[in-house]
């Protein structure tokens, strides 16, 4: 049973390993670039969220019209 408890690290710990590996690929925003694409984010769902909110009261009214 010690033997599968074994395997078991060996294997998490070269997983932890190929991540650390991966995370020092990525290319990282500098401040201004994060808080450029902060910035877009924060807009885009603004718009969305606006967009759907206009079109449930659409859909409310046509629904109450009909529901009469």
């Amino acid at each position: 049973m010690s033997s599968q408890t074994g395997a078991g690290k060996g294997k998490l710990k070269t997983y932890f390993r190929g991540v650390r590996a991966e995370t020092k690929k990525v290319i990282w925003p500098n401040r201004k670039e994060l808080i450029n694409y902060t910035g877009v984010v924060i807009m885009i769902s603004l718009i969305v969220g606006l967009v759907v909110w206009v079109l449930d009261l659409g859909i409310h009214r046509i629904l109450s019209l009909i529901i009469k």
